[in-house]
């Protein structure tokens, strides 16, 4: 097995210049609603008006368009319960290769439609990692497609880590960052790029606690993989893989949880009171900011909303 590439912030500034043609540099949202309701100072870094609807068209840019003509001739693999997917698909779209995505059956249809839209192909598998790898391993056996995977891979961490080197330009400075975590792509990057450039900006990850191994990985000190893990945020169902893994038990803070309840009426209360559409993944981290207002009470705090890919017809309060 080859050695783990970590990467390094030199990584993250070829990334933003591989990727600027392909993606917006997203605004950054502020509430003195919810700023008076937490006692914090929010900052929302807002990927939901990203490219393709969410953060991952960073390090999905970056991967397709770092490729070699030899390899982008084989087109571009992964297995995704949306976002990357979709993401993924963009960018291979833009570049003119084939995208295949194994996609868990049970996955939004807005987030499956997405995929097709931008030219790529779905697989279905079953709503478990074990099938969700066993079903790709025959489509990379079929396609001989380059394997991106949604987070275990220094390109799309290095993708991803120009989200927070944006928010550090556009706000100045902070106290803490909290972001969503899954398998850890967002985190991963959030803690390349603010070790390197703000050291003192203590990185907090936020999960459902339905599906909270990565809280309880936190806790023991090595990897806890959930295999179907059940939670109304279904971009946070994937469990961290060691490349994420090493910048999680390295960099992060703490892990905070919320409830499906408190994650529903985070969710409820962006769309009211910011009037932005976002998906439940992304009210995660503010859920556990209301639930933990002790602990950002005062500070200056950039909040990553992730994306904003909700199927309409299946809101979470419906």
């Amino acid at each position: 097995m080859a050695p783990l590439y970590i990467p390094t912030f030199g990584d993250v500034l070829a990334a933003h210049e591989r990727i600027a043609p392909h993606i917006h540099r997203t605004p950054v949202l502020t509430s003195s609603y919810l700023n008076a309701l937490t006692g914090a100072e929010l900052f929302f870094k807002c990927e939901n008006f990203q490219k393709a609807g969410a953060f991952k068209a960073r390090g999905a840019s970056n991967a397709v368009f770092g490729l070699t003509e030899a390899q982008a001739a084989r087109g571009v693999a992964t297995h995704s319960s949306g976002n990357h997917g979709l993401s993924l698909s963009y960018a291979a779209g833009r570049r003119g290769i084939p995208c295949t995505v194994v996609m868990p059956r049970t996955a939004p249809q807005a987030k499956k439609d997405a995929v097709q839209g931008y030219g790529g192909r779905v697989v279905e598998c079953e709503p478990s990692t074990t099938s969700r790898e066993a079903v790709f391993a025959e489509v990379l056996k079929e396609t001989g497609a380059e394997f991106v995977h949604p987070y275990n891979d220094p390109r799309v961490i290095a993708g991803q880590a120009t989200c927070s080197r944006e928010l550090l330009e556009q706000v100045g400075e902070l106290d803490a960052v909290v972001a969503p975590i899954g398998g850890g792509g967002m985190i991963s990057g959030t803690c390349l790029t603010l070790s390197t450039l703000a050291p003192g900006v203590e990185i907090y990850a936020a999960e459902p606690r339905n599906a909270d191994d990565a809280a309880r990985s936190f806790r023991a000190g090595h990897i806890i993989a959930d295999d179907a893990p059940e939670t109304v945020a279904d971009g946070l169902k994937v469990p961290l893989k060691e490349l994420t893994w090493h910048f999680v038990k390295n960099y992060v803070e703490d892990i905070l949880t919320a409830e499906e309840d408190e994650i529903v009426e985070a969710m409820k209360l962006t769309w009211k009171r910011m009037k932005i559409v976002i998906e439940p993944s992304c009210a995660v981290p503010l859920a556990t900011i209301l639930k933990n207002r002790d602990r950002f009470a005062g500070k200056r705090v950039g909040v990553v909303i992730t994306g904003g890919n909700v199927d309409l017809d299946k809101l979470p309060w419906m």
